[in-house]
């Protein structure tokens, strides 16, 4: 079969759309990220960045039962999360390089902040705004942490910890690979 130019056109229309779509582009972070833990599959939101790790899943007042929140680092090292302005239970998985689990938590609400600690200021001059925060609120903020180094953690719905029944040594599968190439 022959291609006039009309044709063609629209062929070549077609692929440069494809190409342009996020997705199809693996130089663009995914938004989310497929992760099987126990069997369960969770469709979870991506940080790859210190301002995206920094927030969180602060503020939130839901988390699906299979959603929540994949944080990859560049590499593996001693870490602790902190319940900052996150009103529900959050349940936390700390995974090594290989995938492996080295600690779970389940993690409560704090205290919400006092008017005092709502009053935020940058830890130095020339920072990001984001970074602003209290110091004596991040004081007080009970830290839970990876007891080994930990390049992803996954935050989920409070107590699935329960019914996925995860324990250290446990594989979660993730594309470790294709993941930690976005991790700033």
């Amino acid at each position: 079969m022959a291609f006039g130019i009309k044709e063609l056109t629209t062929a070549c229309i077609a692929s440069a759309c494809l190409l342009a779509m996020p997705g199809c582009d693996d130089s663009v972070p995914p938004k989310t990220a497929k992760v099987v833990i126990s069997g369960k599959s969770f469709e979870l939101e991506t940080a790859f960045d210190d301002k995206t790790r920094f927030h969180g899943l602060s503020d939130r007042t839901e988390i699906k039962p299979t959603g929540g929140m994949l944080f990859v680092f560049k590499d593996a090292e001693q870490r602790a999360f902190v319940m900052r302005d996150c009103p529900i239970p959050i349940d936390i998985i700390y995974l090594g390089t290989s995938g492996r689990v080295t600690a779970t938590h389940k993690m409560v609400p704090e205290k919400p902040r006092s008017e005092e600690e709502k009053k935020k200021v940058l830890p130095r001059p020339g920072l990001p705004e984001w970074m602003a925060s209290n110091e004596k609120y991040e004081a007080r903020l009970k830290q839970y942490p990876s007891r080994q180094p930990a390049q992803y953690v996954i935050e989920l719905k409070g107590n699935t910890l329960d019914e996925l029944k995860v324990k250290v040594g446990d594989k979660v599968d993730l594309d470790r690979e294709a993941l930690a190439k976005f991790a700033k």
